[in-house]
């Protein structure tokens, strides 16, 4: 059996929590799976109706692990070289040198990810599996920890262009940020009166606490019955009759990742049943294709995830 996660490490990641949970009112739930996301060291989709916190949230979390965050607005004529950055020439020296792009930071606000043409919406792929870009040739490593926070409206298609499966399967997960619950959105009202709460906020942990914390949640044990209760789900979506592209090895192993990650927010060293099934929806859904009869007929992709989720037994 593996160490219990130490006191200190789950109190730090705990203060994040609580950081994030007085600027982000009412979104227990949602802040949960970004820190899953950050102590998976994996990159998170965001879908939302604008003004409802997603620049907000991505800002918190940057500004509590001191970290560097950067936006990158995506509009149709935005430039992979606006992303990863390029050579300059020096007319003193006579030399280029590169000159980095937003990518190179921390936290990275991929806003409206898919309002960019393809071809710049591939320039975040390298940097999202392999943690580099590449530009003229030469790869740049990118400083770790590395997240990109993506966001699309849902709502609005003029203008927009899909994020391809093979994009989609590079996010841990894909998390639908709605509005606040009444008595959370009166509390904003007047939180928000004076100042903001992100100019009183102040880190908790630093770049160096993340890779620790990161490395400890990879100790979290799993027994094998439960991940062979987490395949058989993965497995379910590649043979289930009204999908044409079941989940990827890719996205059995980032449930895997993202269930030893929810146990240490629930200060186990170990996985149970119940940490794959919170998470089946929000890391399986965006991965798989309906078949067009489905889509045709409005169905639901996190509908046949719980359909799947319910033709499982669950070990005991």
């Amino acid at each position: 059996m593996s160490q219990v996660p130490s006191l200190s490490a789950y109190d730090t990641v705990m203060a994040l929590k609580n950081n994030l949970g007085s600027v982000i009112l009412g979104k227990d739930e949602i802040i949960d799976f970004i820190l899953v996301d950050l102590i998976s060291s994996w990159n998170v989709l965001l879908e939302a109706v604008p003004g409802v916190g997603k620049t907000t949230l991505a800002k918190a979390l940057a500004k509590s692990v001191a970290g560097r965050f950067n936006r990158v607005q995506f509009t149709p004529d935005l430039l992979p070289a606006d992303i990863v950055g390029g050579s300059i020439y020096n007319p003193k020296s006579g030399e280029f040198a590169f000159h980095p792009g937003p990518i190179f930071a921390n936290i990275i606000l991929a806003d409206e990810v898919n309002r960019a043409s393809p071809r710049t919406q591939s320039a975040l792929l390298e940097s999202m599996t392999e943690g580099q870009a590449t530009v003229e040739g030469v790869s740049h490593r990118l400083p770790h920890p590395f997240i990109v926070v993506a966001t699309q409206n849902p709502v609005e298609f003029h203008g927009t262009y899909p994020l391809p499966e093979s994009q989609l399967d590079r996010f841990i997960m894909q998390l639908k940020l709605g509005y606040p619950a009444e008595d959370k959105e009166y509390e904003i009202l007047f939180e928000q009166n004076h100042e903001h709460p992100l100019d009183r906020l102040q880190p908790v942990m630093d770049c160096a606490r993340i890779r620790e914390v990161q490395a400890q949640v990879r100790e979290v044990g799993v027994e094998a019955s439960v991940g062979r209760y987490l395949l058989s789900l993965v497995r379910k979506t590649r043979d289930h009759t009204r999908l044409t592209l079941g989940a990827s090895p890719r996205a059995a192993l980032m449930l895997f990742r993202a269930s030893q990650s929810l146990a240490f927010l629930r200060q186990r060293d170990y996985v149970i049943p119940d940490d794959v099934r919170t998470l089946a929806v929000p890391v399986l859904a965006h991965r798989i294709v309906l078949d067009s009869k489905a889509r045709y007929a409005g169905v639901d992709k996190a509908a046949v995830i719980k359909e799947i989720l319910e033709s499982i037994a669950v070990p005991v």
